[in-house]
């Protein structure tokens, strides 16, 4: 089935429906163009590059010294 005669027989369909019914096709094709629009964001967004934060953070020299807060806790 080509485009033309899809969107005829969606229309054909649309106009036999009582009001109340178009208004949920509507919030329907709504929700589908936002999930559509959220897809092709995920896709277009940068791919992670492995090392790509290196030297925008740096921890403290003495990152793995023992806590005093746990000194009652080690041997």
């Amino acid at each position: 089935m080509n485009n033309i005669m899809t969107e005829q027989l969606i229309f054909s369909q649309l106009y036999q429906l009582p009001e109340n019914l178009k208004l949920e096709v509507l919030d329907y094709i709504e929700f589908l163009v936002k999930k559509q629009t959220e897809k092709s964001f995920i896709k277009k967004s940068k791919a992670r590059t492995f090392g790509s934060a290196k030297a925008k953070y740096q921890l403290a020299p003495d990152f793995d010294a023992p806590l005093d807060d746990f000194k009652e806790y080690m041997p």
